[in-house]
This record gives C-alpha cells, sequence and structure tokens, in this order.
C-alpha cells in the first residue's frame, strides 16, 4: 500500500479520467434508461406520429421555399449574435407577425425555444424574486428556475389553490408563476385563467410556454393565452418555440414592449448566442402566412388528437384525453415502452417514448403527436399498429 499525503496528486492513467461514466451507463441501462441516436433519410417510409410538426408544414412547399429563398438571399446563417450582425430584417418582420397574431406588444426571437425560456426565467428574476414553477413543467423552465437566483418552489400540477398559499406566504418584493400551456407529455391544458386570476391577487407575473399550444390553441391556432382571453395582458410573458406547429426551428418571447427591451439588453442567450439562420425565419415566416390564409388546421389537429385518443381507449389502453394535440398512452414500464415503440417502428409507425426522468410521474408512455395533415387511414393505420404490438400489461396499465 503506497500512503499519499494530502498534498500529493493522484495519478491515472489518461483513459481512466472518464471510467466513471462507464458505471453510471450501466447503472441506467439497468434502469432501461439507455437512450440513443437513429438518423432517418429523406424519403423514411413510416408514418411519423413522433414529432412535433402538428400541423404538417415542414415539408409544405410554402414553407420550405421560404427557407430556400431566404438562404439563398441572406446566406446559410445569421453570421453573429443579433445584438451585433445577426438581426435581419426577416428576424424583425417575423417578430412583428408573432406579436400581431398573439396579440403581444412585442416579441423577441431566439435561437430555439429552449435558450428563449432560459432568457425569460434568468433575466427577468433575481434574488428578490419568488419562482412558483408548476411540478410538471419542461425541462427548459426547470433549467430556468435553477439558473435564476430566485427563490424557486415547486408547485402541485395545474393546481390554482395550492400557487395561491405559495404567493400568499411569500417575503420576497416579487414574484413569478411559471407554467406550460400545454403539458407536453399528456397534451393536458393548464389552467391559465385561473392561474391569472391567482397571479394578480397577489400581485405576481405569469410566464407561460406555449410551445405546444401556439398554432393548436385560441382563434385560428393564436396560442392558448388568447384561448383563455389572456392576450396582450401586462402581467403576462409567453414563450413559444418556431420548430412545432410552424414547421421550422427557433424560438421567441412575446409580451409588453417593456419586458422584450429589457430581454434584449439583459438576458445572456440573447446577447451572447448567434442569431436564428436566416432560413429558419424565413420559413417560419412562410408557415405563419399560410397559417392565415388556412386557418382551419388548428382544428384539424385537434380532431385528429381526439380521434386517436378515443379509438385507443376504445382498443383497451390507457390513453389521455387531449386539450390540443398531444396524445399519451401509458406502458407497463421503461423497458416495455422502449420495446412498444421499436415494434411500432418496425411496422411503420414512428411514435415517441417518454420515461423517467422526462417524466415527472413516473410513468412511461408512448406519445403521439396528433398531425393536422394526417388522412383518416393513417389514423386508422396507426391505431391498428399501437394495439397490435401492445405489451403484456399495456391494457391493464393506470
Amino acid at each position: 500500500m503506497v500512503n499519499r499525503t494530502a498534498s500529493e496528486p493522484r495519478t491515472l492513467a489518461p483513459g481512466a479520467v472518464f471510467d466513471w461514466l462507464d458505471e453510471t451507463a450501466e447503472q441506467r441501462a439497468a434502469a432501461g434508461l439507455t437512450r440513443t441516436l437513429r438518423s432517418r433519410t429523406a424519403d423514411d417510409p413510416v408514418l411519423d406520429l413522433a414529432g412535433n410538426d402538428y400541423l404538417g408544414l415542414t415539408r409544405h412547399p410554402a414553407v420550405t421555399g421560404a427557407a430556400a429563398e431566404a438562404a439563398l438571399r441572406w446566406g446559410a446563417g445569421a453570421t453573429g449574435s443579433r445584438l451585433v450582425t445577426g438581426t435581419t430584417a426577416l428576424h424583425t418582420e417575423l417578430e412583428q407577425e408573432l406579436a400581431d397574431f398573439c396579440g403581444a406588444e412585442a416579441a423577441l426571437v431566439f435561437s430555439s425555444g429552449y435558450t428563449a425560456n432560459l432568457a425569460a426565467l434568468t433575466a427577468l428574476t433575481d434574488p428578490d424574486t419568488l419562482i412558483v414553477s408548476d411540478a410538471y413543467n419542461h425541462a427548459s423552465l426547470i433549467d430556468g428556475c435553477q439558473l435564476a437566483r430566485a427563490d424557486v418552489h415547486r408547485a402541485p400540477h395545474s393546481d390554482p389553490h395550492a400557487v395561491a398559499g405559495i404567493l400568499a406566504g411569500r417575503e420576497r418584493p416579487r414574484a413569478l408563476v411559471v407554467t406550460d400551456s400545454v403539458f407536453s407529455v399528456d397534451g393536458n391544458a393548464a389552467p391559465l385563467a385561473e392561474l391569472a386570476d391567482v397571479t394578480r391577487r397577489f400581485g405576481a407575473a405569469l410566464l407561460v410556454d406555449d410551445a405546444h399550444g401556439l398554432g393548436v390553441l385560441g382563434p385560428g391556432g393564436s396560442g392558448a393565452p388568447a384561448a383563455a382571453g389572456l392576450a396582450g395582458a401586462p402581467d403576462l410573458v409567453t414563450t413559444v418555440t418556431l420548430s412545432k406547429s410552424l414547421g421550422s426551428q427557433g424560438g421567441a418571447v412575446l409580451g409588453p414592449r417593456r419586458v422584450i427591451r429589457h430581454l434584449t439588453e439583459t438576458a445572456r442567450t440573447f446577447i451572447f448566442d448567434t442569431g436564428l439562420a436566416p432560413a429558419a425565419a424565413g420559413a417560419a415566416l412562410g408557415a405563419r402566412r399560410l397559417r392565415r390564409a388556412e386557418p382551419h388546421r388548428a382544428e384539424r389537429a385537434r380532431e385528429v388528437a381526439r380521434t386517436l385518443a378515443a379509438r385507443l381507449a376504445a382498443a383497451g389502453l390507457h390513453a389521455s384525453t387531449p386539450d390540443a394535440a398531444v396524445v399519451s398512452v401509458r406502458a407497463p414500464g421503461p423497458e416495455a415502452a422502449v420495446g412498444w415503440a421499436a415494434d411500432c417502428r418496425r411496422a411503420g409507425l414512428a411514435v415517441g417514448c417518454f420515461r423517467p426522468p422526462s417524466v415527472p410521474d413516473g410513468i412511461s408512455r408512448l406519445r403521439l403527436t396528433a398531425r393536422g395533415d394526417l388522412t383518416d387511414g393513417q389514423i386508422a393505420e396507426a391505431v391498428r399498429v399501437i394495439a397490435a404490438t401492445a405489451p403484456e400489461g399495456a391494457r391493464a396499465a393506470g
């Protein structure tokens, strides 16, 4: 045995410094939590109910054409941060379009919905702020809360009464209530009107992540806040993604003009991040214009979701009741969920697979995107494949 003093360095072979990663990988494998990347081809023949292309716009000629035109005119990248060279006329036009569509005073476009959430949470809070965050919020909101210098309290899921209790006992002068509009696991909607009443009663602001509501809920798909009668509220900040209903990539924060000004000057994920690529901004603009011309797409997405849920339930499976365009089907456990999703893919159907730690309640699920461009025949085929490949215990799950 070699005796070392506390000041002596511990010598390891160069390749041994990451040996601990192998152990953690084995632990994830034992728990059924291994994750792998799978490349897909451009002509992948599977029926896709795994992505977030709610309105079926990602490959629409009006959207891809707008992206191509933007890339040819402005180049492949934004060339710098938004405050340096990364703001093009496309970004400005997109921000105005989004603000007008959602009924907000102003908007600010980011490179992703994730960076938009981090910006809103870190720039709008400080040590004098209490954050009340829904227990089922998306990981980007959770990470934003962790990065904020605020006092963070986790509230029971969709419980305005519990939020009121936390706000009533606050000691800090400012408070921010944070929630998804539509929760990405089961597709249930937050009680936004009730939460707004609570926040106003206690002098708090409300931050809503409308990633899964924009394009699906509200008049013409203008979002969950609009559906709740909150569009343009002076105490509301909304974050959205461009990568779901708009078929592009990126994110945005919408709200009062002074909030947007503050984010422009202080949000680190805006100041120090390269601007959204012009092609993505162009695609989002193309999708927005198409949505204006075809407002029925929002109702069709909701109709597809209701049909999927009803038929899966009729097949004896535990399907969630959708408030927007997300449907989940419970699985007996993590390994069963992974196997079920793989069996679906082999049968020509791509579905999402959610398991711990991605699901806050610990229940593994298949997650289905009810795309508005699905035909009745494709809906029937999806239900047939999911029911035929259901693992033992799926019909009794939940």
